[in-house]
């Protein structure tokens, strides 16, 4: 597993295209008094305060991160306390009924914990007439015709009787104004026979503006308006090529667009507006298989790393601007090979593109690429393979040796890193340029649509900070010019520690100095953080070949070996699958692999050896903190999905369960299932084996389990209700009987998504302060939905995640989803601080991308109630 992998599975939760790596509680304060009354409170209630983040101890014995005990940028009044005494007062008795997201009350679906804050969103609302109308039709045409194109040439032939205003699918037309008959009937004539087809045009409903299909045109809409704009359709979004910046010492250019998308939301129906920036290669695909021959002449070596670079990259077409991702290469054709047309005459590619797009293919020996149809493309009755010109397309995006340079990535950053400022203007200035241009503002005005210029406000909430619980006599101190406590790690007690009494040093001649330095850093960092680390027994071996490294660790492991670590010298994937393949499958026992080069600044070689004790420890089955968690018998599952890398078209699904009342300890499997979906299968057994480890460490089943669901688009939840849910189910009975009905909440966790918050400081928009919650105005009527900002960002525009309770038989309010939500993301051990998704979906994704990039088997039981994963 490369460092560049690793990188990307510890970042994934952490940080998106727009930001660096969150550090939580970082961001300007606002100097603002701070007004509170101080009351009297009973001792019961000033405990259930202290415990929750509110009014404090004077022992000080807990160090507060996140949420909202400094004053953040437009927060105002006192500090609000979450109502813990209420969350530990849930008792199992019978299961509540469950909840109907769209029956709830819109009281219910919303929060009051913390304090109120105002913020700005980057949404729009859509201003409409009053007298707004539009019309649906349903067009038949006879003889049938199969191309959407032609459809609309035949249909547009009555534009006296349509008008100007309107959309067409092909089959279903919109129009703003009502023909004078429910069915109409009209007659065309094929340009290139004389041929006549029939018309059938019948009304099917008037729709109201917050109709799932008017927003659907109000969507068309505004795209083709983006297209009047000189702005080209790349994949799914709007990019501007005139405004292209290009990046000559990386091969790279940067398109800037918007992506953009209509909804209804609580009160009405909002434009969501945000930027988008397409990156591409200046260079052709044929430019990138050319360097590759120059470096690789033996063939089949050529075909290997041609198969390495491109396979799963998405090209870009220039001549249409249309994606593919790559599927394969085809050795054994060019664009001197012909394919048949739809009318059944046979071209060759160099002549297709000269007669479709005036285009002269230069290389008549290349090879093509070959994209296979996806699933969508199969609905639509596409079957065959499209092979293309490598000559005629550009890759996009940023490859793994790209996001591993950090002259790229820091070249790159300075046009696609936003501040929340500069986002807004930018965003403002668009639609005012939209509302200004006259062609269309006509266009707008006949569909009686007027989007507005300013972005929208509405109120959030940042929940209070959190206490992280260390032994007696601990204390975190929060850094501010970290935005973290990692300095302060060191020499502090872990909660739990496990003793390093027999363990494995592996390392080659070339890096003994590094591994004698980095053993004897460790043993002196390890006693203050309450773990024992005794003298390794050495490996060394007289080369790097994997074999050697696979031989001298199980020549050396007996039953009692703790732990293995392995110095490498580079950062070989190869070698990396091979030995956590062992350690993780044959031989089960946690291994730690550290790359020699971290090892070579002195003055870093604490830290290094601070953070791989702590991670060693937790692999182990050691806690370095813990908070608080007011509910009793809680189980927490996280699941995830990752595609194997070395078996096309099978996906792995990582899922771990929480074993104790901290949320701390956790419980692994691993499921595989075939054709890249994300929907998992053989959920039964895994839940069926967490509650039979959950009753073997606690004498008991859990009364309540609350499921965070990673990886899930909207498209798919009626999917995860109609094939995850019921597994989970399955699994109560079969665990304990039909009487077994233990409350039950699924949360879907979304990452990806284009909804932006800010907060006023001073002149300027700043980034919400952690522990920020949104729950109003930009949320669904339908859903029980809330956004969270949990982690800090201190460059670009934070990304939000969205949570979407779409089960709830335990009957939560939403203050307790919010706080229990925000609580997680404070638990992920590999990372001294806030994270942007609850630590078990991290920690299924974790287990999850180990099996799919390194060891593509299950892993060995034995390992599974620890965290050999991290």
């Amino acid at each position: 597993m490369t460092g560049r992998a690793r990188g990307r599975a510890r970042g994934r939760a952490r940080v998106t295209a727009d930001e660096p790596a969150p550090r939580p509680g970082e961001g300007p304060v606002q100097q603002q008094q701070q007004q509170q009354q101080q009351q009297q409170l009973p001792q019961q209630e000033l405990y259930n305060r202290q415990a929750d983040g509110g009014l404090h101890p004077a022992s000080r014995r807990a160090a507060y991160r996140g949420g909202a005990r400094a004053q953040h940028p437009g927060i105002e009044g006192a500090e609000a306390q979450a109502p813990v005494h209420e969350m530990s007062a849930l008792e199992l008795g019978e299961r509540a009924q469950e909840r109907d997201p769209k029956t709830m009350r819109q009281e219910d679906k919303v929060g009051t914990a913390g304090l109120q804050v105002p913020l700005m969103t980057n949404y729009f609302s859509l201003e409409h007439n009053p007298d707004w109308h539009q019309y649906q039709y349903h067009v038949t045409f006879t003889p049938d015709i199969q191309s959407i194109k032609l459809r609309k040439a035949l249909l547009y032939q009555h534009e006296e009787l349509l008008g100007r205003t309107r959309i067409c699918d092909g089959s279903i037309l919109y129009m703003q104004h009502r023909l004078p008959d429910d069915v109409t009937e009209v007659v065309s004539q094929m340009r290139h026979d004389n041929s006549i087809v029939q018309l059938k045009i019948k009304l099917t409903c008037e729709l109201q503006p917050n109709d799932p299909q008017c927003i659907k045109v109000n969507d068309i809409i505004l795209r083709t308006v983006l297209g009047k704009m000189g702005m080209k359709l790349i994949g799914r979004n709007y990019y501007n090529p005139e405004l292209s910046i290009p990046i000559p010492q990386h091969r790279l250019v940067i398109l800037p667009g918007f992506v953009t998308s209509i909804v209804q939301y609580e009160s009405k129906v909002l434009l969501n507006l945000d930027l988008s920036h397409k990156i591409l290669r200046s260079d052709t695909v044929l430019d990138i298989m050319y360097d590759l021959h120059h470096r690789f002449t033996e063939f089949e070596h050529f075909k290997t790393e041609c198969l390495r670079t491109l396979l799963g990259t998405i090209v870009l077409t220039r001549y249409n601007n249309k994606t593919y991702r790559v599927s394969d290469i085809e050795w054994h054709k060019n664009p001197m090979d012909t394919f048949r047309l739809h009318d059944g005459s046979e071209i060759t590619y160099k002549d297709y593109y000269m007669r479709q797009y005036e285009i002269t293919i230069t290389e008549e020996s290349q090879y093509l690429l070959v994209i296979r149809p996806s699933a969508k493309d199969r609905r639509r009755g596409q079957t065959d393979n499209i092979f293309l010109v490598p000559e005629l397309c550009v890759l996009t995006g940023l490859s793994d040796d790209a996001r591993s340079d950090f002259r790229v990535m820091k070249d790159v950053a300075q046009y696609t890193r936003i501040d929340p400022t500069q986002r807004v203007r930018t965003l403002e200035s668009f639609m005012r340029q939209l509302n200004s241009n006259q062609t269309v503002t006509s266009f707008l005005g006949s569909w009686n649509l007027r989007p507005s210029e300013s972005v929208m406000t509405l109120q959030g909430r940042v929940l209070p900070k959190e206490e992280i619980r260390q032994p007696e006599g601990n204390v975190l101190k929060y850094d501010q010019e970290r935005a973290d406590w990692s300095q302060d790690m060191r020499g502090k007690s872990m909660i739990t520690s496990v003793d390093m009494i027999d363990w494995l040093v592996v390392f080659t001649q070339r890096t003994r100095n590094q591994t004698q330095e980095f053993v004897q850093t460790l043993s002196r960092v390890g006693p203050p953080m309450g773990m024992r680390i005794n003298n390794p027994i050495p490996i060394e071996l007289h080369d790097d070949r994997n074999n050697s490294y696979l031989q001298g660790i199980k020549d050396n492991l007996n039953g009692r070996i703790q732990m293995v670590l392995i110095i490498t010298p580079t950062n070989k994937k190869d070698r990396y699958d091979a030995i956590k393949k062992l350690c993780c499958v044959d031989h089960p026992v946690p291994s730690q692999v550290v790359v020699a080069r971290t090892l070579n600044k002195k003055q870093m070689m604490m830290s290094v050896a601070t953070k791989v004790a702590i991670q060693m420890n937790c692999k182990m089955g050691g806690r370095v903190w813990a908070l608080h968690i007011p509910m009793s018998g809680l189980m927490v599952v996280g699941l995830d999905t990752y595609h194997d890398s070395a078996k096309k078209g099978q996906s792995v699904g990582g899922f771990i369960a929480s074993m104790n009342q901290d949320l701390t300890r956790y419980f692994s499997r691993c499921t595989f299932q075939e054709r890249h979906q994300e929907m998992v299968d053989k959920l039964t057994p895994c839940f069926g084996a967490a509650l039979k480890k959950y009753h073997e460490v606690n004498g008991r089943l859990p009364e309540r389990i609350i499921v965070y669901r990673d990886g899930v688009g909207d498209g798919q939840l009626e999917a995860v209700k109609e094939h995850e849910i019921p597994q989970m189910m399955e699994a109560f009975t079969l665990a304990a009987g039909t009487n077994y009905k233990p409350g039950v909440a699924f949360i879907v966790v979304k990452k990806r998504i284009n909804s932006r918050f800010f907060a006023k400081h001073g002149q300027n928009l700043v980034n919400p302060a952690p522990g920020t919650v949104i729950d109003n105005t930009v949320t669904k009527p339908d859903w029980f939905d809330f956004f969270l900002v949990s982690q800090s960002v201190r460059q670009g525009t934070v990304t939000p995640t969205h949570y979407n309770v779409i089960k709830d038989t335990i009957g939560m309010k939403a203050d307790h989803f919010q706080r229990l939500s925000y609580k997680l993301c404070h638990l992920y051990y590999n990372w001294p601080g806030t994270i942007r998704v609850p630590a078990p979906c991290q920690y299924a994704h974790k287990l999850a991308f180990l099996v799919g990039q390194s060891i593509h088997r299950d892993p060995a039981v034995e390992l599974s109630d620890k965290l050999f994963f991290l």
